[in-house]
């Protein structure tokens, strides 16, 4: 990698959903002591659109080629966030998020200190991971409208009939010479007994 590494470092308070546990300022400035984070700021609300406005804003102002978000979980605003960097005009694979609520601040909320020791370590694995990304493209590939099935017992052919029904061109692949499975050694079915 030749490019100089410059990591943003996007602390969020979450309201007091994370703030009222973990000490959000001494985490900011503690992020500011990692290597290669050549930005760091806390915000009342990241997910937010001034906090998205404020994220887009410092990757063009800063330079920045990475950033760390910590805030609550991805699959909340994963996509808000790798949003934020592309339109700044950043590789979206240039992210990384930590998980500083639910990780540190909703299950530690009687012990301040260990939240904010937790909260660190999380910061600093993500930043340390954000050090390695690399950009990333997406790739599109065509995709055939078919499947195969392969068993032809009772959970193959309901498997068959739901893909037929949902519209699929289906195949059917039995490796004995009559379908059924294991029903066929059954005389007696459930629950009429025929």
């Amino acid at each position: 990698m030749s490019e100089e590494l410059r990591i943003g470092v996007f602390v969020c308070e979450c309201g007091i959903n994370i703030a009222g546990t973990v000490d959000c300022e001494d985490l900011t400035e503690y992020a500011r002591t990692l290597p290669d984070v050549a930005f760091a700021i806390k915000n009342r609300y990241t997910c937010a659109e001034p906090g998205q406005e404020e994220i887009k804003r410092y990757i063009q102002e800063m330079n920045l080629n990475r950033v760390v978000v910590a805030s609550c979980t991805p699959r909340m605003h994963e996509p808000t966030f790798r949003n934020c960097c592309i339109d700044a005009g950043m590789n979206p694979y240039l992210f990384e998020m930590a998980n500083i609520r639910e990780h540190c601040s909703w299950v530690h909320g009687a012990d301040k200190e260990g939240a904010l020791k937790k909260a660190k370590d999380t910061v600093k694995i993500a930043v340390a991971r954000a050090r390695l990304l690399e950009s990333q493209k997406e790739l599109e590939v065509p995709v055939t409208q078919s499947a195969l099935v392969v068993g032809g017992g009772i959970a193959g052919i309901q498997t068959s009939l739901d893909l037929a029904d949902a519209g699929y061109q289906v195949y059917l692949v039995e490796k004995e010479p009559s379908s059924g499975g294991l029903m066929t050694y059954i005389n007696k079915t459930f629950p009429t007994m025929d």
